[in-house]
């Protein structure tokens, strides 16, 4: 005598092995409301499939959140965007829908301390992953220290190839720390080999005029100024610091709650 096949568990073992574990975890659900709606077999199977591929890609953004070393909390609703320069503004909207990483063009973003340079990229990078692009932020700082030790261990080629599988690498700070001659030499030859290959978005505090101070010599200075330039956009933010202002703010805020003790009228028992 046949055994009659359990249909609920072979539904879920073979959902499991076929890797869709939103659909294992809902489908009678949605069978229900397929019932209740008599939607058709069609629009039961799109229902299903649209809820697997949202949670796919939610978790695929998460994951590349978190690979790409960008702060959550620098987003672009916290960005307080009419500080901006109305042109600078402009150029930013242009960024979020991710067409200058298909045209491999950099995105330079000048300014003094405190003006928004960061939190600009950064904001900017989360939109483009939430696109779908892989991005990978890093300070200047930090990355000269990952490609020195690279070097070291022979394995310069390697780590650079790593970079190239994001297609924008946010450089943050460029010029703000004092790099040697070496430190400098491992950044070019990163520089290099993103040319027209990927991304570079990258702040600094220094206009080109000072970048010889940067790399060291006239020749690597101008390489890879034309490296960076061809193929850029430019952003600059000739504002003053945000973190200057609001500390003003926050000083004139004290002084201001600050209440002094009053004095004792004049025909108040004490006074009399």
């Amino acid at each position: 005598m046949n055994q009659v096949p359990d249909i609920k568990a072979d539904l879920t073992q073979g959902l499991k092995t076929l890797h869709l574990p939103t659909v294992r975890q809902c489908y009678e659900e949605v069978a229900r409301q397929a019932e209740r709606e008599q939607l058709s077999y069609e629009r039961y199977l799109h229902e299903l499939v649209r809820r697997e591929c949202e949670d796919r890609q939610e978790n695929r953004t998460t994951k590349m959140l978190r690979e790409s070393q960008l702060p959550l909390e620098k987003s672009l609703e916290a960005l307080d965007t009419r500080r901006l320069p109305a042109k600078a503004a402009r150029q930013m909207r242009t960024l979020l829908d991710g067409g200058f990483l298909e045209r491999t063009e950099n995105v330079l973003v000048f300014g003094n301390p405190g003006s928004g340079k960061t939190h600009m990229l950064q904001a900017i990078g989360q939109e483009l992953i939430r696109r779908d692009h892989r991005i990978f932020f890093t300070s200047c700082e930090m990355l000269v220290q990952e490609l020195l030790i690279a070097k070291r261990d022979l394995k310069l080629s390697k780590l650079i190839k790593k970079y190239s599988r994001y297609e924008g690498m946010i450089i943050d700070d460029l010029g703000y720390i004092r790099q040697t001659r070496e430190e400098m030499e491992v950044v070019f030859t990163l520089l290099a080999e993103r040319y027209e290959r990927g991304s570079v978005l990258l702040t600094s505090n220094l206009p080109f005029s000072k970048w010889e101070g940067i790399f060291k010599d006239p020749m690597t200075t101008a390489a890879a100024i034309d490296r960076l330039v061809h193929h850029s956009i430019i952003i600059e933010l000739n504002i003053p610091s945000f973190r200057l202002e609001q500390a003003k703010s926050n000083v004139q805020s004290l002084a201001s709650e600050t209440v002094q003790p009053p004095h004792p009228a004049a025909d108040s028992p004490e006074a009399q």
